[in-house]
């Protein structure tokens, strides 16, 4: 029988032989490959619970280990080791060492969705990609993703004025990930605007990119509101 999956064992834990004869019989062929065992001590109990608390977590216990999720995986036909059914697997051990060995590709995600649609049993998988890898950004074991770089500026936004500029977000965004602040797709997406935007309009969003204004009476329900969201996000992720 083939090791499906051997991708996912150590290479120094594969024993492959010509020929095995084993009590006697000649099992050479499909079956001479053996794993060497291993033993696990360092695991967390604790580690399916912490990422149940994270959006799209929720369900990962009910998993059933039936493979269907990597089987439909887009990124799992372009990479085998891009496996959601083998780190929904971890994680139900609590073997976070084992998931940060993937660190760098867990975020690859694309959110085709396929796996949440084809699950017998509801666990999300793509949630559970997001969760991973919202719980190493949080533990900062991975550098932030640009959505998370763009959620921060948005809700600064947000806690400072009480109201949101388009311009001055992004302008934010592309300085929090060191991006040009002129970009050629920007360009010309401004000229197309200025072409049909009456003159006055353009004047004041010039105007409230300058001088950002605030919410009327805003004072200080930004600190409240923020207070309040670093509050719950303590009670949710600990």
């Amino acid at each position: 029988m083939a090791i499906h999956e051997k991708s996912l064992i150590e290479p120094e834990r594969l024993l492959n032989h010509e020929t095995l004869v084993v009590d006697g019989v000649d099992v050479s062929g499909s079956w001479n490959t053996m794993i060497t065992p291993r033993t696990l001590r360092d695991y967390d109990d604790d580690f399916e619970e912490i990422i149940q608390k994270y959006g799209g977590g929720e369900n990962v216990h009910r998993c059933w280990q039936c493979g269907s999720c990597t089987n439909s995986c887009t990124m799992y036909a372009q990479n085998v080791q891009f496996n959601p059914r083998y780190w929904i697997y971890l994680t139900r051990l609590g073997l976070k060492d084992e998931i940060l060995k993937d660190k760098d590709i867990i975020w690859q995600c694309v959110s085709c969705n396929k796996c949440t649609n084809i699950c017998p049993k509801d666990v999300r998988p793509e949630g559970v990609m997001k969760a991973l890898a919202h719980w190493m950004q949080d533990q900062e074991i991975t550098e932030k993703s640009p959505s998370t770089h763009f959620d921060e500026v948005f809700w600064e936004e947000i806690y400072h004025t009480g109201r949101i500029e388009d311009a001055s977000v992004m302008m934010g965004f592309f300085k929090r990930t060191n991006q040009p602040l002129v970009q050629e797709w920007l360009m010309v997406f401004g000229q197309r605007m200025m072409k049909y935007m009456p003159v006055a309009q353009m004047i004041k969003m010039g105007l409230n990119y300058a001088i950002t204004p605030r919410t009327k009476s805003w004072g200080k329900t930004g600190e409240v509101l923020k207070a309040y969201v670093e509050e719950q996000k303590e009670v949710a992720h600990g």
